[in-house]
């Protein structure tokens, strides 16, 4: 009789194989890498993940749900208008300046797979339209000029560039006082 595998196991094995695409990146972590590290059979992963494809789709996924809970709660102390613009930058700057952190899960897949048209490049594409498209928000919403959503965008995409160097902290807070500068000409 065949076992039926305990709730949560989907959950689990993408939230222990989370960090190593993370830390190692989705092409260099094989299968069997995966298999040891979930802690499961081949049978029972490739049951709950029929590919690797569907698994690396699923920990995008995850990291998205988790940006986008700390981006709202950011925004949420923050409150409106430019406030909002510098607290979304500033929330991604506290990201960059912890130990550990390799830039943003969903650019560092895309530039592994730049010409991917899978599952997994689709969540990151569809991730970074939607991240783009709450900058225009935000920058709209803070009465900006025409024009800063771009350069708020270009500070976000500069800090996830720096991530993981010496002096990424410092460069953190270099592009938190450029937005309060950029909000503040706006």
């Amino acid at each position: 009789m065949a076992r039926t595998a305990a709730p949560g196991t989907r959950a689990r094995i993408v939230s222990t194989v989370a960090p190593l695409f993370y830390s190692q990146g989705v092409r260099a972590v094989g299968m069997a890498q995966i298999v040891a590290a979930a802690g499961c059979g081949k049978n029972l992963l490739y049951s709950h993940y029929p590919g690797k494809n569907e698994l690396v789709a699923a920990y995008l996924s995850l990291v998205r749900a988790e940006r986008e809970r700390s981006t709202e709660r950011a925004l949420a102390a923050a409150g409106e208008g430019r406030e909002a613009v510098v607290a979304l930058v500033a929330e991604i700057a506290d990201r960059v300046r912890e130990p550990g952190f390799r830039g943003c899960a969903m650019r560092n897949y895309l530039t592994e797979f730049p010409s991917e048209d899978d599952v997994p490049g689709r969540v990151a594409r569809e991730y970074l339209a939607s991240s783009r498209a709450r900058v225009d928000e935000l920058a709209r919403a803070a009465g900006g000029s025409p024009g800063l959503a771009d350069r708020v965008w270009l500070v976000i995409e500069g800090l996830y560039a720096v991530a993981g160097r010496p002096d990424a902290a410092q460069q953190a807070d270099v592009a938190v006082a450029l937005v309060k500068d950029l909000v503040a000409a706006s």
